[in-house]
Order: C-alpha cells, then sequence, then structure tokens
C-alpha cells in the first residue's frame, strides 16, 4: 500500500499528537512501515512519511497526529460580556508560543477553567475500528456543575452540502446536475426567496459513482468545508466560482445584490414612493412580475389604469408568471431588452405622455419611457426622483452572499465511542439533554430518528474539515452533558479524564507526550458550548 503514502518528509513536527505503537499486520509488510487505523484504508506508512490524508503520520516507528488539536477558548470584553472571536496561538507544554497567529489576548498561565476552555473534535482523531471510545472524552466544570463532553473526529460518508446562493441570476434549471471537474458532484434544489439552492456531495457521488466521482466529490467537499473556492457548472446553466462567505461569480461576474423581492413585492413595497412620479411601473421578475397599475398596491392609491398587455401568464391582478424564460438578464429572465414582455397597449385606455418605469427587482437593470403620440414607448433620461427611488430599491437588497450548511448524519461508530448503548444517546440528544456542536459551533439536529446535523461552515474554525480515501469526509463532532446523565446513559465512565489531564497528555491512547495544541477563540456569533440549550428540531 505504498501508493497511499506521501514521500515528503515531516517537518515541524515538535512534540506531534502520538497515537498508538502499531505493529506490522502480517509478516509481508515491511518492518519499517507501520498501519495507520484511524479508517478503513489502512495504510501502511514508511518512516517519516504521512498516510494517504496527510493527517497521521509514521515517526520512528510510532503512529502521529499530524494535525494540532483545537481548543477553544474565551475573553470577556470591558463590559464583562462573553467575547467570541476566531484568533489565536500555538501553544506546546503548556505555554504559548513565541510566534503568535493573531491578536490573541494575553494568557494569564491558567489552563485549567473550564468556562474559558473547550476541547474540540478538529484535530481530535476518530473510533475507527468504531468499538474503540472517543479519543477525548473530557471533565470540567461549567457555572459550577460537572460537565462531560465526548470528542472526536467523525468519518462521514452520509453528509452533504446545502449551499444558498443570494443572486437574482438564474443558475440552472431544477434538478439539474453540478459537476466539478467533469465529474457529477450534486444537483439543482428548490430556489427559494432571492436564493438558488445547491445541494452538493452526500452518499451516492461519494459511493455509488466512478472511483473518480467519489475522489472529486470529497475534494470538493473538504475545499467547500474549509471555505475555500470552488468552481462548478450547472448542466444547462451557468458556470459559478463559490465560497463560504463569499459572493458568488456567475459566468465570470460577481454578483453584487440578492432581490429586495419578487416584482410583485417590489412594486408594492415601493408604490407609495413612486406614487406621482410615474404612471405604470412593471417590474420584471423570473417568478412574478409585477404591474403597478393593476396591483392592490396601485389599486388603493387609486392609480389610472394603464392599458399596458403584458407577456406571460397572468396570476392575480398586476401579477404575471412566465414572461420570458430564465437566464442572467433583466430580474433572472434571459431578455436585455425590457420591452420584450410588453406585448403593447389599449389605445382605449393608454394616452401619450405616459410615463413608464421598468425595473428589475435588484434595480440593477432599469429604464425610462415616455409613449410617443403612437403609444409607442420611447426611452428618455430617468428623472431624478424616479432615480432615487431605483437607488432605493437596490438599497434594500442585501449584499450577495455564498452560505454553506454542512448536513451530516453522525451514525453508530460516533454514538458507540459515547456508550455502549448507541441509542441512549440519540434519545438524550432528542430529550435536550445533550448539547452538539462541530468544532465548537453550535449545530442543528433534525426531528425524527439518528441525529442528524446542520451548521454553517462560517461558524466553525477555519480547516475543520479532512478527507479520507475511502472517500468520506472527516468532521469534528462533541457531545456535550451533565456527568451525571452521561453515566446515566452508560457512558464510557473508565475514560473520563479531566481537563487538566487532557491538556496535560493528550489524547486517551497516547504514550505520555504532549499532545500538539492550538488556541482559537470562539467565533462571534457563536454560544459558548459548555451550559447552552441544544439545537433541537
Amino acid at each position: 500500500m505504498t501508493e497511499h503514502t506521501r514521500t515528503d518528509g515531516l517537518p515541524g513536527m515538535d512534540e506531534p499528537q502520538v497515537l498508538e505503537r502499531a505493529r506490522p499486520r502480517s509478516e509481508r509488510m515491511a518492518e519499517t512501515k507501520i498501519e495507520c487505523n484511524a479508517c478503513p484504508v489502512l495504510c501502511q506508512i514508511t518512516s517519516g512519511r504521512t498516510g494517504a490524508c496527510d493527517r497521521y503520520a509514521n515517526q520512528d516507528g510510532v503512529l502521529i497526529r499530524v494535525d494540532p488539536v483545537v481548543l477553544l477558548r474565551k475573553t470577556l470584553d470591558d463590559r464583562g460580556a462573553k467575547l467570541v472571536q476566531f484568533a489565536g496561538r500555538v501553544v506546546q507544554n503548556g505555554a504559548p508560543d513565541a510566534q503568535e497567529v493573531s491578536d490573541a489576548p494575553d494568557w494569564n498561565g491558567d489552563l485549567l477553567l473550564a468556562d474559558e476552555v473547550f476541547v474540540t473534535g478538529v484535530g481530535s482523531s476518530t473510533t475507527y475500528p468504531d468499538y474503540k471510545p472517543a479519543p477525548f472524552i473530557v471533565s470540567s466544570k461549567a457555572q459550577g456543575v460537572d460537565m462531560v463532553t465526548v470528542v472526536t473526529e467523525g468519518i462521514f460518508s452520509y453528509c452533504s452540502f446545502k449551499v444558498k446562493i443570494d443572486t437574482d441570476r438564474y443558475l440552472g434549471p431544477e434538478q439539474a446536475n453540478v459537476r466539478c471537474k467533469g465529474e457529477v458532484v450534486g444537483h439543482v434544489t428548490t430556489a427559494e426567496y432571492g436564493s438558488q439552492m445547491l445541494s452538493l456531495g452526500g452518499v451516492h457521488h461519494l459511493t455509488g459513482g466512478s472511483k473518480k466521482e467519489g475522489r472529486v466529490t470529497v475534494d470538493m467537499m473538504a475545499a467547500l468545508g474549509n471555505k475555500k473556492a470552488v468552481e462548478l457548472t450547472i448542466d444547462g446553466g451557468a458556470q459559478i466560482v463559490i465560497q463560504a462567505g463569499k459572493a458568488p461569480i456567475v459566468n465570470g461576474v460577481e454578483e453584487q445584490r440578492m432581490r429586495v423581492g419578487c416584482g410583485s413585492a417590489t412594486v408594492g413595497i415601493f408604490a407609495k414612493q413612486l406614487y406621482g412620479k410615474v404612471d405604470e411601473v412593471v417590474v420584471v421578475d423570473d417568478h412574478i412580475t409585477g404591474v403597478l397599475t393593476e396591483h392592490q398596491a396601485g389599486r388603493c392609491l387609486d392609480m389610472r389604469p394603464s392599458g399596458i398587455a403584458m407577456r406571460g401568464r397572468k396570476s392575480t391582478p398586476g401579477r404575471y408568471f412566465q414572461v420570458a424564460l430564465p437566464g442572467t438578464g433583466w430580474g433572472g429572465t434571459s431578455i436585455s431588452d425590457p420591452m420584450e414582455v410588453i406585448e403593447g397597449w389599449d389605445a382605449d385606455v393608454a394616452w401619450p405622455g405616459l410615463r413608464l418605469l421598468m425595473t428589475s427587482t435588484t434595480g440593477e437593470h432599469a429604464a425610462w419611457y415616455v409613449l410617443d403620440d403612437q403609444l409607442v414607448p420611447r426611452e428618455q433620461p430617468m428623472p431624478e426622483a424616479v432615480q432615487a427611488v431605483v437607488d432605493r430599491i437596490g438599497e434594500n437588497c442585501e449584499p450577495s452572499m455564498t452560505t454553506v450548511l454542512f448536513l451530516a448524519g453522525a451514525g453508530g461508530s460516533l454514538r458507540a465511542g459515547a456508550t455502549e448503548n448507541p441509542v441512549l444517546l440519540t434519545r438524550s440528544i432528542k430529550d435536550a439533554l445533550v448539547n452538539v456542536t462541530c468544532g465548537g459551533a453550535p449545530a442543528y439536529v433534525w426531528p425524527g430518528g439518528g441525529i442528524t446535523v446542520m451548521l454553517d461552515v462560517m461558524r466553525m474554525p477555519d480547516n475543520s474539515f479532512g478527507t479520507v480515501p475511502t472517500p468520506a469526509v472527516i468532521a469534528p463532532i462533541e457531545f456535550s452533558m451533565r456527568l451525571d446523565h452521561y453515566a446515566a446513559l452508560g457512558g464510557h465512565l473508565d475514560e473520563v479524564r479531566s481537563l487538566e489531564d487532557v491538556l496535560r497528555t493528550g489524547a486517551w491512547h497516547n504514550d505520555g507526550a504532549p499532545t500538539r495544541r492550538q488556541w482559537v477563540l470562539n467565533h462571534t456569533t457563536n454560544p459558548w458550548p459548555l451550559g447552552q440549550k441544544p439545537q433541537i428540531g
């Protein structure tokens, strides 16, 4: 299995996390190699090299964890409120390293305050081959209560990312394949208000297709979860670049705004501000195009009917469906000339000099027309008062953003790491007796069977995700509860270790060498993991 190892050495491996002293599993394996059993691949690793995942290495016959374990720490602001911000420094042997990662507060030398320290699953190792207790089962105190946190990294085959892309642009038809490097890695799902939605990854793409599809999918998922940019193409649709917390790039153009509302909502919201300045307004929208004088907002303002005849299918007064094909033009349609959505004018109702505003749902496209003597719209410079309302529409459009939610099922191996009777952990989570976090970030637990969690990757520490070439995604997960409840659900009490012991000696299966640790201050929007009410569906 030498193809599962790298040829580079291990620079900077001061005080690595020591795992297990592995022995050759067969006479055919060279004595200079050791077998890693942190995942089903079982890499045979030569001394001085890492396994296929780049997370474990052979250092002089000892299997070590290359990455540091991430610990969360919180501080107080001048008002005494709890701050949670990403920053940090590397800590080894209980003392800060001379090189700080960023502007972390002064360290007070006390590592044993449970209200300030939380051990995350990032870098903690796994429970594979599934019967082992979690790498860290940590006892601490929170607000004077004895607590236990079960800490591990999960090997997730059943996981995906739900991606919300705030844009008025049409990205592709619902159910269309989403591809990365030519391989299908997901699909377009139901659009939401002002946002296009993708479902990426999942067990069928990881394990149900070709080897290449699985490899591309798992690499895409790790990059997306680690807040890196990913380039995708949608069958019958757009080429996009998405990155958590960043504006999407659609067909090479960075998006700026998400819609303030559909065409109907935009008409209604700004009707009073447009009243008296216009005779008719059409807000072009892929889904619901609005016409002001026909809309209830215009009727309530007693606006004179304009006689406009719209393309598409009339739904209710002033609301039209399917006025144009979807696309990247006006209002998420395929048009570049707004006159394409107008069939004509009723000569018995319309009049020369009628003032018409055409705009998109974001205000990025807008034009001003006046009907001539033949009732033909002629484009003219937009009056300042009307332009001010168009600008107001744009002002009310939130910036385009890509939101990446991690969705995963925590299966038997994770639960077995906490208790010999896994269903008791599941029941305790559903009864809101256990708080579930991922890298310290709060996770929403879906209702129904199993432990299905969902959370925003932007709230997790950087580089929280890894991969194994089975292929599967590696992600942190923690279960926090009262110590007495942990005992009641049949937890591995013999493996519970104090926070002091964990900080001094590292993981449960080490030989006494210190664990490489990295301090990270918790994210500004995250509650402190201990003592918080679980987010249960």
